[in-house]
C-alpha cells in the first residue's frame, strides 16, 4: 500500500490514528512503567496526539487531497480546452519502482547470462530460515535431477532447466527473544542457513545471495549475504572454528560469522578477501524489499 512506503507523507491515511499507535505501545509494554518502556520524549509526543494537541496525519478529505487543480490559479487545467474529466488532484503518487521489477530485471539479467530463470513470487513472506528451507529443498530437487539424468522423473516435473536462476522478492522476518544478542539480519540469516543446509546436502555447484535492495539488513552495515556449498566450512576454517556456523544460526548472530573471516584478515592474517559473503552496497537510495537469487549449475 503507498500508505506504508516511507511513511506514505503524499497519500492520505484514513486507517489510523494517534489512538491506534497509543494502544500497539500498551499492548507490547512500551508504555509509561511498562517492561520496555519507550523513551518520555516518544510518549509525550503520542500523548499530544491523543489529546489533540498535535495534528494527525490527513485523511482523504483534506483539502491536498479532494481539492482539483483546474481551482488553482495559474494551472494549466485552468484553459478552456482541458476538459473537466482530465483534471487530477492536487497531491499524485507516481509508483516508479516496486519488487515486481527488480526481480523482473534480475531474471533478464540472468536469462543473459545463460541461465534459465524462473520467478518464484514477489510477496514472499515467513520466518528467514523456513523461507531458506524452501530454497534449499528447491535446490536438491535440482541437484537430483542433474544426477539422475533426463530419463529420471524428476526431470520429467523440473523446477526449471539447467543451468536454473531461481529468483524470489518480498520480506522475511527472524524472530527474537528478549535475550537475544546476536548481529545479523533477515537475508544474512537466509544465506547462513541456505550453506548449511548446502553443506548438510553436500552440494557444491549452487550460489544464493539475498539483499534487502535498500542497502541495510538488519541494524549491520550489510545489504545481505552470498553463500555456496563450501561457504561454511571455508569461514571456519578461516576463523579458527573459533566462530561455528550452527551456533551463529542458533544466536541469530550471522553478520558474526560471516565476518569472521574479514575480522582474522585485519588482524593480521593471510585471508582469501575474494570469498568474503557479506555484500556491503552502502545505502541505495531506494527501497523496494528484498530479493534473493539462487543459481544452480
Amino acid at each position: 500500500p503507498l500508505d506504508l512506503i516511507a511513511s506514505g507523507p503524499t497519500v492520505p491515511d484514513d486507517d489510523s490514528c494517534w489512538e491506534d499507535a497509543l494502544d500497539i505501545v500498551v499492548e507490547y509494554g512500551l508504555h509509561n512503567g511498562g517492561p520496555y518502556e519507550l523513551p518520555k520524549s516518544v510518549l509525550d509526543v503520542l500523548k499530544q496526539g491523543v489529546d489533540g494537541e498535535l495534528d494527525d496525519t490527513p485523511r482523504s478529505d483534506h483539502p491536498v487531497f479532494s481539492t482539483p487543480r483546474r481551482y488553482v490559479v495559474g494551472s494549466e487545467d485552468e484553459k478552456e480546452d482541458n476538459p473537466p474529466d482530465s483534471m487530477s488532484m492536487l497531491s499524485e503518487t507516481i509508483l516508479v519502482g516496486n519488487n515486481d521489477l527488480a526481480v523482473s530485471a534480475a531474471a533478464k539479467e540472468a536469462d543473459k547470462l545463460g541461465y534459465n530463470p524462473v520467478i518464484l513470487g514477489t510477496t514472499i513472506e515467513g520466518e528467514a530460515k523456513d523461507v531458506a528451507g524452501v530454497y534449499t529443498a528447491m535446490v536438491e530437487r535440482l541437484h537430483r535431477q542433474k544426477k539422475r539424468g533426463r530419463t529420471d522423473e524428476s526431470a520429467q516435473y523440473a523446477i526449471a532447466k539447467l543451468p536454473a536462476a531461481l529468483i524470489g522478492g518480498g520480506e522475511t522476518t527472524v524472530t527474537l527473544s528478549s535475550e537475544n544478542c546476536g548481529k545479523g539480519g533477515r537475508n544474512q540469516e537466509i544465506g547462513l542457513v541456505a550453506a548449511l543446509n548446502f553443506r548438510s546436502m553436500k552440494i557444491r555447484d549452487v550460489v544464493l545471495a539475498s539483499v534487502g535492495t535498500d542497502g541495510t539488513d538488519g541494524p549491520t552495515d550489510a545489504a545481505g549475504a552470498i553463500v555456496d556449498g563450501g561457504t561454511i566450512d571455508r569461514l571456519e576454517s578461516m576463523n579458527g572454528d573459533t566462530i561455528i556456523g550452527e551456533d551463529s544460526l542458533r544466536n541469530h548472530d550471522a553478520y558474526t560469522f560471516f565476518d569472521s573471516a574479514a575480522s582474522s584478515h585485519e588482524k593480521g592474517e593471510k585471508i582469501d578477501l575474494s570469498y568474503l559473503p557479506l555484500i556491503k552496497t552502502g545505502p541505495t537510495g531506494t527501497n523496494v524489499a528484498d530479493v534473493c537469487i539462487v543459481l544452480v549449475h
